[in-house]
């Protein structure tokens, strides 16, 4: 089986841009990035890319790395190999978060780390609602553009719903299952292609 040709069936159509999806490609055996999908926060050709992986949770919840802040049952995320050693976070509380910035409709980033302690404290956030990221995934000017060429990644359009409710070990393939049929083959291959 020529691998080549099996990983790089056309060309991606779908442009880059904040809110989009990165789903590496089936080989790529890289430990942050390997099966990862990645979001989009920021994209500008010029300035460079960053984004958060959604689908490789971490065995440390959210109390055993952040003190002083009351029980709150949520997960963490690797979020990437870059600042490995700050918390970041994604949610859906729009205003409720002064100063977080739109991804997309329905989605933010950051903002006010008091607000969200005190939305925990009363009750009024819930871990449905946010998920935290121990780093973050960043490309310099053009880096994404030229791993695009690659094939390094396809570029998806993502939900709300589905990067939240969708679990960690399946998104990778509900995302890849979404693209069509000309990406049947990803899913049929084992993530290290050596036991093949």
């Amino acid at each position: 089986m020529n691998i080549d040709k099996l990983l790089h069936i056309k060309s991606n159509t779908i442009t880059p841009q904040k809110g989009k999806v990165l789903l590496a490609e089936p080989l790529m055996g890289d430990f942050y990035f390997g099966r990862s999908v990645v979001l989009l926060i920021e994209h500008e050709e010029d300035e460079g890319s960053f984004g958060l992986i959604m689908n490789k949770a971490i065995d440390k919840t959210f109390n055993e790395l952040v003190l002083g802040f009351p029980a709150f049952d949520a997960p963490v995320y690797l979020g990437g190999p870059v600042q490995k050693d700050m918390l970041f976070y994604i949610h859906k509380l729009g205003d409720l978060i002064p100063n977080s910035l739109a991804i997309m409709k329905g989605l933010y980033w950051g903002g006010d780390i008091e607000a969200v302690q005190s939305l925990i404290e009363t009750g009024m956030m819930d871990p449905s609602q946010i998920r935290f990221f121990l780093g973050y995934s960043g490309w310099e000017t053009k880096q994404l553009t030229e791993e695009l060429k690659r094939n390094s990644w396809l570029v998806a359009d993502a939900s709300v719903n589905a990067l939240f409710r969708t679990k960690s070990h399946l998104m990778w393939r509900h995302f890849v299952r979404r693209m069509g049929t000309n990406y049947e083959k990803w899913l049929k291959l084992p993530e290290d292609y050596s036991l093949n």
